[in-house]
């Protein structure tokens, strides 16, 4: 089976930043998925899985309430791993150009006092929250993005991809 491409990503490499993921085209349009990696994988520890909970809920309630934005939101959801979040957006845009958004996006969660939807009627684990160490995160990942705004690295994938020998194996440089 092959193996997809944010898989394809060597892991070792990746900052945090906002990056392409990947470009689907549906019909006439294009969708875009972007990785918004708050932590170095396999090198940080992963986001408490209460406080992405909390991030998850904040910052789809803002992004969906976004007047410039809201109509060409999809999805804005965790990853797996626990080190950052998936944005999917209607249409093609650099990851430069979703700064500002993802920047006031994170600082909004500071503006919270409880957590959008967070009770049994309208979440389904909703005891799953902690709105201080949200805060805690998203003002770590605000100061870090507003320390990189001009780190190119930041908007781009690492370069450097596994080299495979012949037989399949990884290849690893000394």
């Amino acid at each position: 089976m092959k193996l997809i491409d944010s898989f394809s990503i060597d892991h070792r490499y990746i900052i945090p930043g906002i990056f392409v993921s990947r470009l689907d085209n549906v019909g006439d349009s294009i969708i875009t998925t972007y990785d918004i990696r708050l932590k170095r994988p396999n090198v940080e520890p992963a986001i408490d899985t209460l406080a992405m909970h909390s991030l998850e809920h904040i910052i789809a309630t803002y992004l969906r309430n976004n007047d410039d934005w809201k109509d060409d939101i999809i999805y804005w959801g965790p990853m797996g791993c626990l080190t950052g979040f998936y944005l999917i957006l209607k249409g093609n845009r650099c990851p430069k150009d979703l700064y500002d958004l993802i920047l006031n996006a994170f600082l909004e969660v500071n503006k919270y006092n409880e957590v959008p939807g967070a009770t049994d009627k309208n979440c389904g684990n909703y005891l799953l929250h902690n709105l201080a160490m949200a805060k805690y995160y998203a003002n770590e990942f605000a100061n870090y993005l507003k320390n990189n705004k001009d780190n190119p690295l930041i908007f781009e994938y690492p370069k450097t991809k596994r080299l495979v020998t012949n037989d399949g194996n990884n290849f690893y440089d000394s």
